[in-house]
């Protein structure tokens, strides 16, 4: 079966390179580095490594404060953190510096997994989440490297998926060591999948443990008082494709109602912030871009937020937020780091990728659900009236938050033995 899977696989490489290029039309760094998908490298790095591969932003962000603990431990230990996105690169980068190495992982063909395995030599590979590769989870196999999955998360339809090719995914789960599922769910269903069960964990989700330092909260306090002074800001984060133009109707109908209304808006891609500034000028609304310095007059309606890395600070500087992605079927976004920064949280009814936390959250009365655009506009005209229903939300989210902390050292201490092999 993984001898047809690696068939189809080189097969299908022109057409993953024409998606590289044609994603590069917007996004030109995804036409940089491409030599590194197939594990042909241009410098010298670290072997004998603790290798994490985190997929894109949203996964790496979790992973900061685990690879932050190790560091802490064993501060002679050479880690390796591969994405698979720019964006998640450049996010590692900016946080972890020279601190750890980093490439993209390599494509899921035999030669060049072995390529990078023979570059780098692993000690310990850790995968974040639900990222199964049949030939490079065999390659660690074969070279005896522990693997481990962290966070590990698996939706009821991915399941069923991974059934239908049962032969492959249970030949490469035996290659695995241990699998830490987020919850109890999730560990179930990849024994459904052909996980060995004394290999399934249930060790909670590390997006809990978020630690949003003094310095943010501090940023985001002066960023509201030089530039939102007197505005009442609503920041909606992480948006997708025809989320904006939702939102925009939804500020034109609340306005009349807030006259000191701000919206922030924050795409999840920095290739769309030319199109989103230009869809909020054909409305036409007054728009402010973070980068162009300009002073946010009391005329202007939209603050483009059109930098990375900054969204705690944003949050920091807002009133109440928006967790986008949610408004159209995109799965969802990590609604815990506005929660975490301290302000009320609202999202919509597209959360695929953080059902659990959704439903959690709500049982708690930490976050509010809009299902529709006339439940944003109640809830955000309910938040402005009324300054206890804020508090209470914020209270409400930060208990939360407490109360579902601690997967970080349950998987740090699982990691630690092989980690000082």
């Amino acid at each position: 079966m993984r001898f047809l899977y690696t068939f189809l696989f080189y097969l299908l490489v022109p057409f993953i390179l024409l998606r590289l290029l044609w994603r590069s039309i917007k996004a030109p760094s995804y036409r940089s580095r491409w030599r590194e998908r197939f594990a042909f490298y241009h410098q010298e790095f670290p072997d004998n490594v603790v290798w994490f591969h985190a997929v894109s932003v949203g996964e790496s962000e979790a992973l900061f404060p685990l690879l932050r603990q190790i560091q802490k431990h064993s501060p002679e230990i050479k880690l390796l953190v591969t994405t698979t996105t720019p964006t998640g690169s450049d996010r590692v980068k900016a946080v972890m510096q020279d601190s750890v190495s980093h490439v993209y992982l390599p494509y899921d063909m035999p030669d060049t997994v072995n390529r990078f395995i023979r570059c780098f030599r692993p000690k310990l590979a850790v995968i974040m989440e639900t990222e199964i590769w049949p030939n490079l989870f065999a390659a660690c196999g074969a070279n005896q490297i522990p693997l481990y999955l962290i966070n590990a998360r698996l939706s009821e339809k991915s399941a069923h998926g991974y059934q239908k090719i049962s032969s492959l995914v249970h030949q490469t789960l035996s290659n695995v060591s241990m699998i830490a599922a987020q919850t109890e769910e999730d560990a179930q269903r990849f024994i459904s999948i052909g996980a060995e069960a004394n290999k399934v964990k249930t060790l909670g989700n590390i997006k809990f443990d978020i630690h949003v330092p003094a310095d943010i909260i501090e940023d985001g306090a002066r960023l509201k008082q030089t530039l939102f002074s007197k505005r009442f800001v609503w920041v909606i984060a992480s948006t997708h494709k025809d989320e904006e133009a939702l939102f925009l109707d939804i500020y034109k109908d609340i306005k009349p109602q807030i006259p000191e209304l701000l919206m922030l808006l924050v795409p999840r891609h920095p290739e769309r912030f030319t199109e989103v500034k230009r869809l909020c000028e054909q409305q036409p609304l007054k728009v402010v871009t973070r980068t162009s310095g300009e002073t946010v007059t009391e005329v202007v309606d939209i603050y483009l937020v059109d930098t990375m890395g900054e969204l705690k600070t944003i949050y920091a500087a807002s009133d109440v937020a928006f967790v986008g992605g949610s408004m159209v079927p995109s799965g969802g976004h990590n609604i815990l780091e506005a929660s975490a920064v301290g302000i009320p949280v609202l999202f919509g009814p597209y959360m695929n990728n953080f059902k659990e936390i959704a439903k959690k959250v709500l049982n708690q009365r930490a976050a509010i659900q809009c299902q529709d655009k006339d439940a944003v506009v109640k809830s955000i005209l309910t938040l402005y009236q009324q300054p206890s229903e804020r508090l209470a939300l914020v209270a409400n989210g930060k208990r939360f938050l407490k109360q579902n902390q601690g997967a970080v050292a349950r998987i740090f201490a699982m990691l630690e033995p092989t980690i000082r092999l």
